[in-house]
Order: C-alpha cells, then sequence, then structure tokens
C-alpha cells in the first residue's frame, strides 16, 4: 500500500506586496544583502511588471541573482512579479504538445525558470514557494520526452529549480515533492535526456532517498523499488558501454564519473532497506561488481569506498 505523506498545503496565489524592509527581513547596510537598496533592481521590476521590455527585465534580473543575498526576499515581496513568472510559464504549455518550442521562447521561459530557482533557493522564501504550490508549474516541462535542444534546455533549467529545493536536505522539501510525481518525472529524464540533465535527475532522486521519508517511499512496494532499481541499471549499462570505448574523450569521463558518483550513491541508499538489500542481490548490475569502472574511480575515493560498502552490505544477506 502506498506511503501516505501528509499535504504541504493548497494552491494558493503566493502573497505580494510592495516590497517592505519588515517582510523581507533585510538589513540594507548588511553588505550581504544589497538588493533591497539597489534603485536599479527596481527599476527592472517596474519594467518586468508593467513595462514593454518584459523580456529584457527577466535577462537583467536574472543577471543579479548571485550579486545580492536578498534578491529572493525582493522578488517575493514585489507586487506582481510573481504573477509575472507564472504568466511566462504557464505561456509556453501550447508549445510542449505538439512540440513546436522555439530557441527564443524557451530562452525566455528559462530566464523566468532562473528567478524561480532563485526564490527556491532562499530559506526564507522556499516555505512560501512550496505552500504556494509553485513546483507544480514546471512538471508540464519535465514530462515532455521531445529532444529538440530547446526542450533539453527547458528540462534542465526546471531539474535546476527542483535541485534548488533540495540541496539543503529540508524534511519540508521533500515532504511536499512525495505527493507530486516527481520520482516518475526524474526516472524518465534518468532514461531519455542528455547526461547533464539525467544528473540533476539522479541528484534529486538521490536527496530523496537520503530522506527517511524518502527511502520509505520508494521502498513502501516492491514495484516502486524495482522501477527505481531498473533504471538505475540502464543508467549502468549506457555508463558501462561508454567506459567500454576507449576513444572517450577526458570531458565525457569526467561527466560520466559525476554521474556514476550519483548512481552508486542511491544504490547505497537502497541497500539500507533490508528488503531492498535482499532484493540487490540479483538486481544489482554486474558491472559494479566486475571492476568495470576502475578507471573512472581512480581518483574517486570517497566514490570507490561507496561501492565497497555497497557490495560488502549485499553480500551480507546472500
Amino acid at each position: 500500500m502506498f506511503q501516505s505523506i501528509p499535504n504541504q498545503g493548497q494552491a494558493n496565489a503566493p502573497a505580494q506586496g510592495q516590497p517592505n524592509q519588515q517582510a523581507t527581513s533585510t538589513d540594507p547596510t548588511n553588505p550581504s544583502n544589497k538588493a533591497l537598496s539597489d534603485e536599479q533592481i527596481y527599476q527592472w521590476i517596474s519594467e518586468l511588471v508593467s513595462g514593454t521590455n518584459r523580456e529584457r527585465a527577466l535577462l537583467e534580473l536574472g543577471k543579479k541573482r548571485e550579486q545580492y543575498d536578498d534578491l529572493a526576499l525582493v522578488l517575493w515581496n514585489s507586487f506582481g512579479v510573481m504573477t509575472v513568472l507564472l504568466e511566462e510559464i504557464t505561456s509556453v504549455y501550447p508549445y510542449l504538445n505538439p512540440p513546436t518550442l522555439t530557441a527564443s521562447i524557451s530562452n525566455r521561459v528559462c530566464n523566468a525558470l532562473a528567478l524561480l530557482q532563485c526564490v527556491a533557493s532562499n530559506v526564507q522564501t522556499r516555505g512560501l514557494f512550496l505552500s504556494a504550490n509553485l513546483p507544480l508549474y514546471l512538471y508540464p516541462f519535465l514530462s515532455t520526452n521531445a529532444r529538440q535542444r530547446s526542450f533539453e534546455y527547458l528540462r534542465l533549467t526546471s531539474l535546476g529549480v527542483i535541485g534548488a529545493l533540495v540541496k539543503n536536505d529540508t524534511p519540508e522539501v521533500i515532504n511536499f515533492l512525495l505527493t507530486t510525481e516527481i520520482v516518475p518525472l526524474c526516472l524518465n529524464i534518468m532514461e531519455i535526456s542528455s547526461e547533464l540533465s539525467k544528473t540533476v535527475a539522479i541528484f534529486i532522486l538521490q536527496k530523496i532517498l537520503l530522506d527517511d521519508q524518502g527511502l520509505s517511499y520508494i521502498c513502501t512496494t516492491y514495484e516502486r523499488f524495482h522501477t527505481v532499481a531498473t533504471v538505475l541499471a540502464k543508467m549502468i549499462e549506457q555508463l558501462s558501454a561508454t567506459t567500454s570505448n576507449a576513444q572517450v574523450p577526458p570531458q565525457n569521463s569526467n561527466s560520466s564519473g559525476r554521474l556514476l558518483k550519483h548512481v552508486v550513491r542511491c544504490y547505497m541508499r537502497l541497500s539500507d532497506n533490508l528488503e531492498a538489500r535482499k532484493a540487490l542481490g540479483t538486481l544489482l548490475p554486474e558491472p559494479l561488481r566486475d571492476g568495470t569502472f576502475s578507471m573512472i574511480l581512480q581518483d574517486d575515493v570517497p566514490t570507490k569506498r561507496c561501492l565497497a560498502q555497497l557490495l560488502a552490505n549485499i553480500n551480507e544477506t546472500q
């Protein structure tokens, strides 16, 4: 029987209002919180909400993400901003099926998603982001199977928003995601997308597994566990085929190593569940047992140790 996860709130529109220092809890004199006192930020916000060059405003505000710690607070508390970002996202839905998304449309909505990622990353706005059910607006993008670059970029940027949510191991985030379809969406991306998108998708899956609720969710039924294990096994097969090619460029080897690291850690976490550990005795792919990846892992001591511990755990049950 599927695990019951508490609901994280109803679909409410995000609270909006003119920026104020009390709401954003920022100090303009603090050098790490400067967006609140940057007039240019408000000029671009005004342009975004009521101006004639919204596309430029999205781009310019996106450039400020790394510059200001409090940009997320200003965005969330500025009247109309979140509504505009949702308008930008939903306006792209008609281009998803049939797949007619152009590069320019993809770039524009990805600039809007970059601002959403900023809000999702901030500890003071993350809970509000979840309470408004904003991640659900990205799921149509994650559900696409089109292989064109415009769709790949859209999936990758959307994954970045979810990745920002799970990055800090907050149980509230995992609980929310487990009430949604994020696991099957990530599994599908791990099968059909580019290596970079696969890496972000499996990072999200790993973060879910590392949470006790997440591990319990995956292992509640054998079918759910087997679905995850099957996709991980397919990734190992693909990585094994790549590794066996002696002409693999160094940069591809590095990206394959990053992907392999996450796969091994997902298997390792699954082995913490006794029933899953027993099943992995027969389901764990042979390339993880026979040294196929020794060259890729030669400089990655933590992953080598993790793989050795995984094999030891499985051997205990046999």
